[in-house]
């Protein structure tokens, strides 16, 4: 299939045999069983095959995250070297653009390596994963990477909404409820915040956080689109179309299932191009 407009994905994971070697493969049951990723997929694919995946479903961008998955040391946790993105976006740099992963608990060491992923390594924005460590969105541990995010002038990604059991032996709190981001943006006007995956089953909190506050986007990554809450697609095709951004959290979602599903939405043609490119375009500065 065809599609007029090219889009940027804001919310990819690198999914190389090199990147799946740091992995827990205890994680192996949640992508595998609980997600539904095929086996192929989850053993590793290389950047060839994923361009060509992404060019199957229109995609010509695609933002690849350094994650910080958990404290090092604790049951699951992991962590995606910046080397390894900074790597794969030098070798394609027209298609991939990198994110840092931030651990709150590395305090000022963490920051100073955040700054270096974006002034020596060429990262665009920073992301974190909550409930991996424990914290909420307005934990104190995480205002110094909110700190430094603005003095870099870039956005910050953050999982938002539930979370769920990835590794058995270590079992999460949801601790991404969207109306905490009230206090955050309260705290830095100046900061893009982004709010991945929807925040189900909290969307409307989300949306009245983006509502609110002009520095408040939402990331549509990780759900279906033919899942989605009614509220949250009526945001995208009416007063929120200039506040939602595109994103699939590769391989929770397959690149061209979700074009297929959001073509099958039938938005309008405006709402469709800001979600799909503009937005993301103009957030990172692209």
């Amino acid at each position: 299939m065809s599609y007029d407009i090219k889009a940027i994905d804001a919310v990819v994971n690198i999914w190389t045999d090199e990147a799946n070697a740091i992995r827990p493969d205890s994680n192996r049951d949640f992508f595998t069983g609980k997600i539904g990723v095929d086996q192929s997929t989850y053993t590793g694919i290389s950047h060839e095959e994923m361009l060509r995946r992404m060019d199957a479903a229109g995609i010509e961008v695609s933002f690849l995250i350094a994650n910080k998955s958990g404290q090092m040391g604790l049951p699951g946790s992991s962590f995606i070297p910046y080397e390894m993105v900074a790597e794969a976006v030098k070798a394609h740099p027209d298609r991939f653009k990198g994110l840092a992963g931030v651990d709150p608990t590395q305090g000022m060491k963490g920051v100073k390596e955040l700054e270096r992923a974006v002034n020596d390594l060429g990262f665009i924005g920073a992301h974190w994963y909550p409930h991996w460590f424990d914290m909420p969105i307005n934990h104190a541990r995480i205002y110094p990477f909110y700190a430094k995010c603005v003095e870099l002038d870039i956005p910050i990604q953050m999982q938002v909404g539930q979370s769920l059991v990835y590794n058995p032996e270590r079992r999460l709190r949801s601790t991404g409820r969207p109306i905490l981001l009230d206090d955050v943006a309260c705290d830095f006007p100046e900061l893009v915040l982004i709010g991945i995956h929807v925040g189900i089953p909290w969307t409307t909190e989300m949306i009245a956080m983006a509502w609110k506050h002009p520095n408040v986007y939402i990331g549509s990554d990780a759900h279906g689109p033919k899942y989605w809450p009614q509220e949250f697609v009526h945001y995208i095709n009416t007063y929120g179309k200039h506040k939602v951004i595109f994103g699939t959290d590769f391989p929770v979602l397959d690149f061209e299932r979700t074009r297929k599903e959001i073509e099958d939405l039938g938005l309008r043609p405006e709402s469709l191009k800001l979600f799909l490119r503009d937005n993301t375009a103009r957030i990172y500065k692209l």
